[in-house]
């Protein structure tokens, strides 16, 4: 399976991503910069991404705590999510995430 992640400067690198892993061990096991401060428990917005558009509906829904969690963020759209909250399947092979400033290092 493929991860997709584009840097703050805009470039795209293909991860490879083992099943059942959050987006956010992926990335940071990808060699990407992911601040991830409270190590994926769902209390800080610092592993929050941008979701590609054609990916958004895929996705399992939004829960409360994670809505509440990246209220604190910074530059929160209608396609950010925390990318601890997201699990790795095969319907996600593919998926496309854009860093933000609030996880890049």
């Amino acid at each position: 399976m493929k991860l997709y992640v584009t840097d703050l400067e805009g470039v795209q690198h293909e991860i490879e991503a083992m099943p059942n892993w959050t987006v956010m061990e992926i990335i940071r096991d990808g060699d990407q910069p992911m601040r991830a401060e409270c190590g994926g428990s769902c209390a800080c917005a610092t592993c929050h991404v941008y979701v590609a558009q054609e990916w958004l509906a895929k996705l399992p829904p939004m829960e409360d705590e994670e809505r509440g969690t990246l209220d604190g963020g910074f530059e929160v759209e209608p396609n950010s999510r925390l990318s601890c909250q997201l699990i790795m399947t095969p319907d996600l092979d593919g998926l496309k995430v854009t860093l933000t400033n609030d996880s890049s290092n």
